[in-house]
């Protein structure tokens, strides 16, 4: 309790130093992501959670479910950074399409 006290003076000390308004420094504001912005993000992380949820179907003894959840979080971190929206939209609908494939051929593949 006495430690965390020490802590809180400390960390409102820096807060309220003349000439600066916390420990960091100035914040920007945050920005909010538009209505578009927020639908894509939402189909953007359905579909990689599809994506996974398929993978489990995979038997686990398989090396295939392994290299196929290492295969779509590399994709999706490599087009993490991706802002425009029609870009989005276009890796979005190839996504879809690849998986489509993926999970046809791995299912005819694995015994059920």
């Amino acid at each position: 309790m006495r430690l965390r006290r020490q802590h809180v003076a400390l960390h409102s000390s820096r807060l309220f130093a003349k000439g600066r308004s916390s420990s960091t420094g100035a914040r920007r504001p945050r920005q909010f992501p538009t209505l578009a912005q927020f639908l894509l993000r939402t189909r953007v992380i359905a579909l990689y959670r599809a994506i996974v949820r398929s993978t489990n179907r995979i038997p686990s003894s398989s090396s295939t479910r392994s290299e196929m959840k290492q295969f779509a979080r590399e994709e999706f971190e490599r087009h993490r950074t991706v802002t425009d929206e029609s870009k989005i939209r276009y890796l979005l609908s190839t996504g879809k399409t690849e998986f489509g494939a993926m999970e046809r051929y791995v299912f005819e593949q694995v015994p059920r």
